[in-house]
């Protein structure tokens, strides 16, 4: 069956949302990026190079949220991370290594161990930004 007619794009709190996806793994990027355009959102990216993320954050364009990959091309999206909490925009990580790894800063953020269930994380990430409305 179909991904788009199994998630209901209609009643989505993701609908019209700008969800920014920093994922340097090709085909988990691609079904990210499907995933949340299911759920009705607008992807930014995904790119798979943080200085593109760094581009998209500075692009003027407003984010909702964002899916970031701890690790992309061995180096840390905490650069990423740091920026988008100051702008209290909420995201999750997604990463191949044990929670033990992440920053102390970051140990509040939702983590999705990979391999990742994509639309339970994305229907994490779309209570995340409903608590953030409420």
């Amino acid at each position: 069956m179909p991904l788009s007619s199994t998630l209901p794009r209609e009643s989505s709190p993701l609908t019209g949302r700008r969800i920014l996806v920093v994922e340097d793994e090709y085909f988990l990027a691609d079904d990210i990026g499907k995933t949340l355009r299911a759920l009705g959102a607008e992807v930014a990216g995904p790119v798979g190079h943080i200085e593109d993320a760094v581009g998209i954050l500075h692009g003027g364009g407003i984010l909702d949220a964002a899916v970031l990959d701890v690790n992309i091309r061995n180096e840390t999206i905490y650069r990423v991370a740091r920026e988008l909490r100051a702008r209290q925009v909420p995201f999750v990580f997604t990463t191949g290594y044990d929670k033990i790894t992440i920053e102390p800063d970051f140990q509040d953020v939702p983590l999705w161990e990979k391999p990742i269930d994509i639309v339970a994380m994305a229907r994490n990430l779309a209570a995340i930004i409903g608590d953030q409305l409420a």
